[in-house]
């Protein structure tokens, strides 16, 4: 293998994953960004040049490329892995026929593999000659549908070996509710996550042309520029929260939290019950929600000792006031519990001040259903395409029992606001 210049072949705005790759310290790398940020040039590099210097220490590795469909493998990561390989200057070690989708790096025989996910039974027939498939590759992989498909293959890939490395590469969607801007917010130790744009990039890698086209979306159209070059999550108009920031609570956080709340929403059927635990910073109008209980066809008395676990000190619990039944046994089993008010258009209300707080800051690991639901309402369209005037009913049972565990916060508030209407009136 030649000796190559690093500076020549990756943006510098990789050289921190170059050098968390080289000494395997992740095993899953996201890599999002705009457009022109060079995430699939440094993968289309990455992987030849890992594979061969895995050859140089013994270690047999190989790799699956994957896009969601076969037809768009040849123009595109295919491409990508042979630029790659001419940008490293090593060509003449690596057979590239043009009538089949693999690789093989001739000195030792370990081999890229080109998939596409359309063909799942072909993915779990996959077999490399010699060692184990260390690298994968998702480009584009917000096209594929779910990233259970996608755990699915690598749970058929990931086999043999004792080093990993996964790659997967996209720009951001528009909708936050798509399952790859969820799924890089969710912490995990194995797991390392980039975001790139055209900006780091080296102007001469990208050409005069393209940075005058970014410069004029820019001027013309900057929430266009914002996604398609910034590569952010600039929403699809539909989302009811727009204040929603999802991240970790720190135990340093939660220990000076001194208004806490609880709010509950009763399972029905298959419908499920749902509690939060929340502290509520009036001043700074934010709400944390950092606790849930939350499953279907609890027993009473099991969701009850559930609730009291997440709510130790046994602190009144507003719920669902449509089930007086229901909140009776709660009492009877030991929970502090009363029925919200409700009242006309306390649905509306309830949405509309959670709304307008500042920030709702969810832990996606402490409250991964409330973090669904609050990330995932939105606005219904109609047959035209058009958005619907009412707040969706389903699917927002960790929102319900936010409304309620805020209850007194809400009807205070809009109190106030009727005092300050009388004055004009």
């Amino acid at each position: 293998m030649n000796k190559v210049s690093l500076k020549s072949t990756i943006g510098p705005a990789f050289y921190e994953v170059h050098k968390h790759v080289k000494n395997n310290d992740y095993t899953h790398y996201w890599l999002k960004g705009g457009r022109g940020s060079l995430k699939s040039s440094f993968i289309g590099v990455e992987i030849p040049l890992g594979i061969m210097r895995d050859a140089q220490r013994g270690v047999m590795s190989n790799a699956v490329i994957m896009r969601r469909v076969k037809d768009t493998l040849r123009d595109s990561v295919y491409e990508q892995i042979k630029w790659g390989i001419y940008k490293l200057g090593a060509q003449d070690d690596w057979l590239i026929p043009e009538s089949k989708l693999k690789m093989t790096y001739m000195p030792t025989g370990q081999q890229i593999i080109f998939k596409g996910a359309d063909e799942p039974k072909k993915m779990k027939s996959t077999k490399v000659h010699i060692g184990y498939v260390k690298y994968v590759w998702y480009e584009e992989c917000d096209e594929f549908e779910t990233y259970d498909k996608i755990t699915n293959i690598n749970q058929s890939l990931l086999r043999g070996g004792h080093e990993y490395c996964v790659f997967y590469s996209f720009n951001p969607p528009e909708s936050q509710r798509n399952w790859c801007n969820r799924q890089v917010l969710v912490k995990r130790d194995d797991t390392y996550v980039s975001h790139t744009t055209y900006l780091q990039a080296p102007p001469q890698w990208l050409g005069e042309q393209f940075l005058i086209e970014a410069e004029h979306t820019k001027k013309t159209n900057i929430e266009k520029y914002n996604h398609d070059y910034l590569g952010e999550v600039t929403g699809t108009g539909s989302e009811v929260f727009t204040n929603l920031d999802i991240r970790e609570i720190t135990k340093e956080e939660i220990d000076v939290f001194d208004r806490l709340k609880f709010g509950l929403d009763f399972g029905y059927a298959g419908d499920p019950l749902a509690c939060v635990k929340m502290h509520f910073d009036k001043t700074r109008r934010r709400l944390f929600i950092f606790g849930e209980v939350y499953g279907t066809r609890l027993s009473n008395e099991k969701a009850v000792r559930m609730i009291k676990k997440l709510n130790p000190l046994n602190k009144l619990v507003t719920c669902d006031s449509a089930e007086p039944r229901t909140i009776n046994e709660f009492k009877l089993l030991g929970l502090r519990v009363k029925g919200a008010k409700k009242g006309p258009d306390s649905v509306e209300n309830g949405i509309k001040w959670l709304q307008d707080l500042e920030q709702i800051i969810i832990d996606p690991v402490r409250c991964p259903n409330a973090y669904r639901e609050f990330n995932e309402y939105e606005i219904e369209k109609d047959k035209d395409g058009n958005l619907k005037g009412e707040f969706p009913d389903k699917n927002n049972h960790s929102i319900d029992a936010a409304r309620y565990g805020c209850e007194t916060d809400i009807i205070a508030s809009k109190a106030r606001a009727g005092k300050n209407r009388s004055k004009y009136v």
